[in-house]
């Protein structure tokens, strides 16, 4: 095992999976830049040059397309979005083509093994068009394999597995995780749930840069003697809801943190899963995310808007049944990385 940032594993990821696999090729806006997606694609790009890395127009929907087309010959894309919200506009392609291929043609017209890796954006003032989360509407659709590391092991290991995947793999990533050092190995599954932290007291099932800020805050309730069970959710589809279920059934409180909106989100789903398996649970189930708005650019509010480790130890203490004049009341917390600076 070695240490590298979140960064530093998808570049090493990237440039071990090309020298095995020479159908592997990258395509996005900017990949050839010295800061290619944040660092990501520089080290390929030294590599192998733009007839493996090609940088192209801002043509998301045609770009998709391409990579669809160029799946079915032997070519295994990976396709690069500095943004989530630039994604949107391949949509199309993403759920009408990618998703639907294997099942239209029951396996027998070829796989689609697009990879599509796309970034979540948060603080520098981006706002409401930079800054979206949009793995429920993703994995809404059947066929697409959704996935979200949350550490430098999973970026990289995820990473190997989905461009070993006959399956089109969505891979979303959180700008504020990039400079997060971590352990690195090799390949770790598209499928499971991970236990981040052990605990009897409350499951939080977390996802992304959450997974992060739950565990701070887990650490930070531990030392008053309150044992909160971290899951690491890593796939979003398909979800390891059994892993969720035996936790719950543990401690029978529940808690999820996601990146995005709660409404019709993640939350929803789990808590919906876990209320069909007839686990009683001792106080209602909490769902935390974004507020209900669009994402502010101001930053005092976009402290308010999302998640944080402070306000998931508040809650927690709310759910555990914790009278708040027995505990010292415990304000700013640990921040991950929030020092992007631009652009994008």
């Amino acid at each position: 095992m070695r240490i590298l940032s979140y960064a530093e594993a998808i570049s090493e990821a990237t440039v071990e999976a090309m020298k095995i696999d020479s159908s592997i090729h990258l395509f996005g806006i900017g990949l050839d830049y010295s800061s290619g997606v944040f660092g990501t694609t520089t080290e390929a790009n030294s590599f192998f040059g733009p007839s493996r890395v090609i940088d192209t127009p801002a043509m998301e929907n045609a770009l998709t397309g391409i990579a669809a087309g160029a799946s079915l010959c032997g070519i295994r894309p990976v396709v690069i979005h500095a943004r989530n919200d630039f994604m949107f506009l391949a949509l199309d392609q993403m759920l009408n083509v990618l998703s639907k291929w294997h099942y239209m043609f029951d396996g027998r017209a070829s796989n689609m093994p697009v990879v599509i890796r796309s970034i979540i954006g948060r603080g520098w003032g981006q706002g409401a068009t930079h800054s979206q989360s949009i793995q429920s509407v993703l994995a809404h659709f059947p066929g697409l394999r959704v996935v979200m590391p949350a550490s430098a092991r999973d970026a990289k290991g995820m990473l190997l597995s989905a461009l070993n995947s006959p399956d089109p793999v969505v891979i979303l990533e959180h700008r504020n995780l990039y400079e997060v050092k971590g352990e690195v190995g090799q390949a770790t599954p598209l499928e499971g749930a991970s236990i981040a932290k052990k605990g009897k007291d409350l499951t939080i099932v977390a996802s992304s840069v959450c997974v992060q800020e739950s565990l701070i805050a887990a650490d930070q309730a531990s030392e008053l003697g309150i044992n909160i069970e971290v899951i690491d959710i890593r796939s979003i589809q398909p979800l390891d809801i059994e892993t969720i279920l035996n936790s719950v059934r543990k401690t029978k409180r529940l808690m999820v943190v996601d990146t995005s909106w709660t409404n019709f989100g993640l939350g929803s789903e789990i808590g919906a899963s876990v209320l069909e398996s007839g686990i009683a649970l001792l106080s209602p189930l909490v769902r935390l995310g974004q507020a209900n708005s669009p994402a502010p650019v101001s930053k005092p509010l976009e402290d308010i808007h999302y998640p944080n480790a402070t306000k998931i130890f508040s809650v927690a203490k709310q759910s555990i049944s914790y009278k708040s004049s027995e505990i010292e009341t415990v304000d700013n917390l640990p921040k991950i990385a929030d020092d992007f600076l631009g652009p994008y």
